[in-house]
């Protein structure tokens, strides 16, 4: 295919006479002015250099990508996007999973994981369920493929800004990956008690999950606003070397563009239309209330069973430390591990860890912010894999139906288990690290990270 090209179509205002133009459209990488970009984690404003295929610019000060530059971007994305689509079509269309014990047997599609999880009255669960694995990804592939097609076009389609807004918004809550290790699990769980059969489904499943994972890495947030939108020119006088607040600035964090606000605070970005804050309005008040719906949610979904395993018609309810002991006996003592680290040690520490966060925050200097911003990288990361035990409830629920031989049932402290999955990573989400760094003291000096060094040694004022 071409080389990515930039559309030539969008239109500009009209310029008085003599007037520089508002948005750049030359190529950014051969462009004699610098881009500039505002740190989403301590607002810290940079200059981007020039970045060749398999570069990226980290912020000097704290270490966060700013940009990753790939190769043939457009058509990188959009070929993974495709094979990742035509992965999940055959994982529908196919069985998943089948067992069978004493003569009696069961088989299963991917999508009754969830309808059978509604059938036993968790329309939450079972929602979430199908949203995570299938919905959610399959709306991000083709968001993907409709912006690729019109870049490729030069010519972006309709509604081309919005979907882009959103694939960012998309990103956290696709769980495809998370699934396949929670199949995993549950296969380890029951294949002393029957003999299990992989089918088609389950083989191209994984490929979807590992294709959907590259199709997100590979995706150039930064050259494809440029391809939509152009580089519109920075704020007049904005300094590079300082924070941006202090400027009435600050960097988008959906486009990366930098932006003035106004008085309150507040403002919108000039390219992607993304409503813009100084900082997360009630970032604290509305964290340390995320933390305390999740509490609450997290002592029914550690006491109360999360499945009833019926077994030659004994019944047997299991919470979740339960379930931890059962497969340490059994001797699966890795899986075992997973569970206990997936479903209790994470959520305990990512509510401990964000709690001492908000309450450190104000006391925050540059000395100890950095390990700080890592700790709050590390729980907004590891949030999602909690949703394993969820996964497993749910493939075991839909596989294990032998009546009275054998068959599982989900208990009420899998809604309970959910939410609190659900809440911290909202709340994560809702934390702004960028108060981290607010308190002013000397500014450290740090080496930039390995990757292509930013030209932030002195203060530069640009009269764009």
């Amino acid at each position: 295919m071409p080389p990515l090209r930039i559309p030539h179509r969008l239109s500009s205002p009209p310029l008085l006479q003599g007037e520089a133009p508002r948005v750049e459209r030359t190529p950014p990488e051969s462009r004699a002015r610098r881009r500039l970009r505002a740190c989403a984690e301590c607002d810290w404003v940079v200059a981007l250099p020039p970045l060749r295929p398999g570069e990226k610019a980290d912020c000097p000060r704290c270490g966060h990508t700013l940009a990753k530059r790939h190769f043939r971007p457009a058509q990188r994305s959009m070929a993974l996007a495709l094979a990742a689509l035509m992965a999940l079509g055959l994982a529908l269309a196919f069985p998943f999973l089948s067992f069978s014990v004493g003569g009696i047997g069961n088989r299963i599609e991917l999508t009754q994981t969830a309808t059978t999880l509604i059938g036993f009255h968790q329309p939450v669960v079972g929602g979430a369920v199908i949203m995570t694995i299938v919905v959610l990804p399959a709306v991000y592939l083709a968001g993907v493929i409709w912006l690729q097609l019109g870049l490729l076009r030069d010519d972006p389609l309709p509604a081309s800004r919005t979907i882009a807004r959103s694939l960012s918004h998309l990103n956290p809550w696709m769980m495809a990956d998370v699934f396949i290790i929670g199949a995993l699990v549950s296969l380890i769980k029951i294949a002393s008690m029957a003999d299990i059969n992989l089918g088609v489904s389950f083989w191209s499943f994984c490929a979807f999950a590992l294709l959907l994972l590259l199709t997100t890495q590979s995706l150039d947030a930064d050259w494809m606003w440029f391809s939509l939108a152009g580089e519109p020119r920075a704020p007049q006088g904005t300094r590079t070397g300082e924070t941006a607040a202090p400027q009435g600035l600050t960097g988008c964090h959906t486009c990366g563009l930098v932006g003035r606000l106004n008085a309150a605070g507040q403002g919108r970005c000039e390219r992607c239309s993304e409503a813009l804050h100084a900082r997360y309005p009630h970032s604290l008040q509305r964290t340390w209330a995320l933390l305390a719906g999740a509490s609450i949610m997290y002592i029914p979904a550690n006491v109360y069973p999360i499945m009833t395993t019926t077994s030659l018609g004994h019944s047997l309810p299991s919470t979740i430390i339960g379930g931890v002991v059962e497969l340490i006996q059994m001797g699966s003592w890795p899986v075992a591990a997973i569970i206990f680290i997936a479903s209790v040690i994470v959520p305990a520490g990512k509510l401990v860890a964000l709690a001492w966060l908000c309450l450190v925050v104000r006391r925050s200097n540059e000395l100890n912010a950095a390990t700080r911003t890592r700790l709050y990288r590390l729980t907004e990361f590891i949030g999602r894999w909690s949703m394993i035990d969820i996964f497993v409830v749910a493939i075991l629920v839909a596989l294990i139906r032998a009546g009275s031989l054998m068959s599982i049932e989900p208990g009420p402290a899998a809604l309970a288990f959910g939410a609190v999955v659900v809440i911290t990573m909202v709340a994560a989400m809702t934390f702004d690290p960028r108060m981290i760094w607010d308190s002013p003291l000397p500014r450290s000096k740090q080496s930039p990270p390995t990757s292509r060094p930013l030209d932030d040694t002195r203060k530069e004022t640009l009269d764009e």
